[in-house]
């Protein structure tokens, strides 16, 4: 039963947020009388030895102790005697099992953000770095409009900043002080729980004791954030593999982030961009196990609620080690630009200019798309290239269908037509890159 229930094996990695809510706990009680300065100062002192012990590996942890909370207390009067048991005084595991949890994940959002703008900074260089390599731009997997690589890559750099401005949001949720809830109701010693706020930088308090101890929000909320977050590693890591292979050729993996087949000497399998790719439906699991959990417990605390962590904690891991090593992945790429070329040699690619043109010239766009769809099966039934149509078989099509079209066939003047706010013009391109560079010099860290 003692090994089913407890969660020492994984809260251990708490330790230091239940030391450093327990000094802010301390000193508290002391301000407001309910423990005396010296039993302050003696459990203050003890905690800091607890703290020096674990971070030297010498801690000794003691599995018949449930979890990280009674490890510390048990080893603190072990340390400074009957005063240690004086520093649980006005709390419950309830409320110091949220703080610790409170705490740990203010500090991974924290970290994670940082990755990700990481990320985005990686996106913008690589932007610049394939300046001018034309791409073919899909839907359904289909060759669709040809466009710059460039502005292909910043679709990501999009992705991320929303994926930010989603973990500030989830910051500002779990920005909660619960210490004080105690065990559902509260106290009755008079205790400052605004001070322990201000110690441990908290911007607001629980104004319920029972929704204190019983809220999993934040970490739901974190959760969600991670999940789309890994949609769109998972998104990227698909492209990744699809233009390394030789069917698409576009991109040039660094041996560093592949592997070799055990029996094929020609293979160079992207094994980093796989892995990301599975990853995330460990992330999604986490989120829908917890939302399980949560759906009906009643309130207040329940030991359910011990299962908010490993999920939560292996979510966390996945994504700090991804998150760089897809960074590092993308900046020793190389792209091969004739691949690409030829990729966008199809002119049947810009047939949405030919449709454009003839709705400049009074055609209903309906009429235009039904034109140039026709010219382009009569030259898949004849093998011809758009281009290649003779004038009298164009104006067989439509009248206005003269040599200035040919300026409309070429892929790179195709791209730069594209000249609306966000299109893949070059100087669109390089607007949005101007903007995303002011959005990232001028962003705060969360505080």
């Amino acid at each position: 039963m003692l090994e089913f229930t407890a969660s020492l094996p994984f809260d251990r990695r708490l330790a230091e947020q239940d030391l450093k809510g327990s000094a802010a706990h301390a000193a508290m009680l002391a301000a407001c009388g309910i423990i005396d300065a010296a039993e302050a100062e003696a459990i203050t002192k003890g905690l800091d030895e607890i703290a020096a012990e674990l971070r030297s590996g010498r801690f000794p942890f003691d599995s018949g102790f449930e979890d990280i909370h009674m490890n510390i207390e048990k080893r603190l009067i072990e340390k400074i005697g009957p005063a240690g048991g004086k520093l649980h005084t006005a709390r419950s595991r309830n409320d110091q099992a949220a703080l610790d949890l409170h705490l740990y994940l203010k500090e991974e959002i924290r970290q994670i953000e940082r990755l990700v703008r990481g990320l985005q900074e990686v996106f913008v260089a690589l932007a610049r770095r394939f300046e001018g390599a034309v791409f073919p731009g899909y839907t359904h997997l289909q060759r669709a409009q040809p466009l710059y690589f460039s502005h292909h890559l910043m679709a990501y750099f999009w992705m991320l900043q929303r994926d930010r401005e989603r973990l500030r949001g989830a910051f500002r949720r779990a920005d909660l002080m619960p210490l004080g809830a105690g065990a559902l109701a509260g106290t009755g010693f008079p205790i400052d729980r605004e001070m322990v706020a201000q110690k441990l930088e908290f911007s607001r308090l629980y104004e319920n004791s029972i929704d204190a101890v019983s809220d999993r929000d934040y970490i739901v909320e974190f959760l969600s954030c991670a999940a789309l977050l890994m949609v769109h590693l998972s998104r990227l890591a698909e492209e990744i593999i699809l233009w390394s292979s030789a069917e698409f050729g576009f991109v040039e993996l660094d041996d560093a982030y592949t592997t070799g087949s055990s029996m094929m000497p020609q293979k160079k399998n992207p094994d980093l961009a796989e892995l990301a790719r599975a990853k995330a439906g460990r992330v999604f699991g986490s989120l829908f196990a917890l939302l399980t959990v949560l759906k009906g417990l009643p309130l207040a605390y329940n030991k359910d609620l011990q299962e908010d962590k490993e999920g939560l904690f292996d979510t966390v891991d996945t994504i700090k080690k991804l998150l760089p090593l897809l960074g590092e992945m993308l900046l020793a790429m190389e792209i091969n630009r004739g691949r690409m070329a030829e990729a966008v040699a199809d002119d049947s690619m810009c047939a949405t200019e030919l449709a454009d043109y003839l709705a400049r010239r009074g055609a209903p766009f309906r009429e235009a798309h039904h034109i140039v769809g026709a010219m382009i099966a009569h030259c898949r039934r004849e093998g011809l290239r758009l281009k290649e149509l003779d004038a009298a078989e164009r104006r067989r099509f439509h009248p206005a269908l003269g040599e200035e079209i040919h300026a409309l066939l070429d892929p790179r003047q195709v791209v730069e037509a594209k000249s609306s706010r966000g299109g893949t013009a070059a100087a669109a391109v390089a607007a949005q890159l101007r903007l995303a560079e002011q959005l990232l010099e001028s962003d705060l860290e969360i505080s």
